[in-house]
């Protein structure tokens, strides 16, 4: 396994993280057996980061069954990063209550690194109250916490603005090389390296959306190295940056992780041959899948039913790169008659779209997606 040294500390985390949001359910629930199999070959194989999140799974699922089955580990011996959501900074009291419940569902005493989860134009607000921080300065001089960072999905004007509140220990950023561009991964990047913060990165493989890209792209890596699978190209690619602490990975299967501890344990950053491949990759997936909305909103003019179309073009293509009820979120949150079913297909939109977009179509396609999405609870 490959480690990276941690500032001026002797802590090294391994460069591969096991994300504990994705494992096996039974139920609803996590299926237990399963996860136990992938978290002992994590650890037996070096991997000694692990991350949760106060929301992941029911009911706390994730950081229950995590903490049960590291349990039988020393606890000197691993590290572990949790999260905060926005709706939990209300007051002192609620965040220290909040990060109490955690270390129970954990059954542990202290949290190596605790982050604020989900940065972004919605929660900035939320966690730049004076308070937030100040608890957890409190918590970290107590002892129930060692590192405050946070987890960010933000552009970098919101990003940059979070930056400068506080000298973060730590934070973790959605980086791959379709998000390079797609996302500005890229001046994310530098912004973390500008403010001397060490990324965890989330999303390397884009939920595995950059395991199976297009049949083109992924004939291309494949003749290029024949040894070598798709995936392992998003791993080398995220954790070949300097800024890089731990590069996480959601495996859910035994072969996700066989895989993944190979390609760390014999770790070579991609050259400039194969960064430019992969950079031909990401073009190819951009043309195939992605609707090609560039938010110039004239369809908003003409829509009856005022719907937000350019949103719906957003969300949908990051659901095709992403399929998760994550990305369709945002429409549950809206009423009725403003989701994309309440399109009555009048086609006014269309002949008012630059890019001759057939957006009726693309509105019932989400609608269906959303129709058809298991959201937890």
């Amino acid at each position: 396994m490959e480690y990276r040294q941690y500032r001026n500390t002797d802590m090294k985390t391994s460069l591969l993280g096991l994300g504990c949001m994705r494992f096996p359910t039974k139920d609803r629930m996590i299926d237990y057996e399963a996860a136990e199999k992938i978290i002992d070959y994590a650890y037996s194989h070096g991997i000694n980061y692990f991350d949760s999140a106060y929301n992941y799974g029911v009911e706390g699922d994730s950081e229950k069954t995590s903490g049960k089955i590291l349990s039988k580990y020393p606890r000197d011996s691993y590290y572990i990063t949790t999260k905060l959501p926005p709706t939990k900074t209300d007051s002192p009291e609620m965040i220290e209550a909040t990060v109490k419940e955690q270390l129970e569902r954990w059954g542990i005493s202290y949290f190596d690194f605790y982050f604020l989860h989900n940065l972004s134009k919605d929660s900035i607000e939320a966690f730049i109250q004076p308070h937030v921080i100040e608890t957890l300065i409190d918590l970290k001089n107590r002892g129930l916490i060692r590192g405050i960072g946070f987890s960010s999905h933000a552009d970098p004007e919101t990003l940059e603005r979070f930056l400068k509140h506080h000298p973060w220990d730590l934070a973790q950023m959605q980086f791959n090389y379709f998000d390079w561009t797609y996302q500005d991964a890229k001046g994310q990047y530098e912004l973390f390296e500008k403010y001397n913060v060490p990324i965890v990165v989330m999303e390397p493989v884009r939920g595995g959306r950059l395991s199976s890209i297009t049949p083109e792209a992924d004939a291309m890596l494949k003749d290029y190295n024949p040894n070598a699978s798709v995936s392992s190209w998003g791993i080398r690619f995220a954790a070949g940056f300097p800024q890089m602490q731990v590069v996480l990975s959601g495996m859910n299967t035994m072969e996700q992780i066989i895989e993944n501890v190979d390609t760390i344990s014999n770790f070579k950053p991609l050259d400039d041959k194969e960064l430019e491949l992969v950079m031909k990759a990401a073009d190819m997936l951009r043309e195939q899948a992605l609707i090609p909305c560039t938010g110039c909103d004239y369809c908003m003019a003409t829509c009856p039913e005022q719907l937000s179309i350019p949103t719906f073009m957003s969300i949908s293509n990051n659901y095709k790169l992403s399929p998760s009820f994550f990305q369709l979120l945002s429409i549950k949150a809206l009423p009725e008659e403003k989701r994309p079913s309440a399109c009555i297909a009048c086609g006014e939109c269309v002949t008012k779209c630059p890019q001759d977009i057939a957006i009726p179509d693309r509105l019932r396609d989400l609608a269906e997606s959303f129709a058809n999405a298991k959201f937890p609870g």
